[in-house]
């Protein structure tokens, strides 16, 4: 839970009927990121195993809150051999920090549809405040009869802040993986019922 501003120049009229509690639904959504390899090109990768719930306040869309917590040794670029590196000791280490999370607290109005979600992510126990810049994509429902949201993020950080660090220099100078790593969110939320959503957040 966390204070606000009131929103003042945000048409709330818009959200009012997404007020609600919402679960994040990993078939529809995807968690991924991308950083600078060799110093010319970028390698993609994604978490395939996450959860996570949506507390939004369509009235004062600045209540809004977020929690998703993600299991480190999902992660897949493709490569079975860097994956198992990455998950190992010298990055993530997912055997002794098998879950990495966030927790919002604050949200802004950026104009539009578009937000910036102050929270703090969780990386081998270490938690350092990050900034979200996300988009709201709409709203629906679905063909079971579930209401639904949409939201796609971006967020940029320094692995080397959660300890993060390893790396091996080049021949020709600079690193092999930079430290700067770009985060990319393409959310798909259901709505829970009042006696799904009174066990959530």
């Amino acid at each position: 839970m966390f204070n606000h501003k009131e929103i003042t120049v945000l048409n709330t009229a818009r959200y009012t009927g997404l007020t609600g509690v919402y679960t994040i639904d990993p078939a529809h959504s995807a968690i991924g990121f991308s950083v600078r390899h060799a110093m010319i090109t970028n390698v993609h990768g994604k978490f395939t195993a996450f959860e996570g719930l949506l507390k939004l306040d369509g009235s004062h869309p600045a209540r809004s809150e977020a929690h998703v917590s993600v299991q480190t040794s999902s992660l897949d670029t493709g490569i079975p051999e860097r994956d198992a590196h990455v998950t190992g000791p010298d990055f993530l280490d997912s055997a002794t920090f098998p879950l990495m999370s966030f927790r919002s607290t604050k949200v802004a109005d950026a104009g539009g549809d578009r937000f910036t979600m102050t929270g703090y992510l969780r990386i081998k126990d270490v938690e350092l405040p990050i900034h979200i810049d996300l988009e709201f994509g709409g709203a629906s429902r679905d063909t079971n009869g579930h209401n639904r949201v949409g939201f796609e993020g971006t967020a940029t950080l320094k692995r080397s802040y959660w300890g993060v660090d390893w790396n091996s220099p080049l021949a020709t100078g600079g690193v092999l993986i930079s430290d700067k790593v770009k985060l990319t969110l393409d959310i798909s939320a259901v709505q829970l019922d009042e006696a799904e959503a009174s066990q959530g957040l």
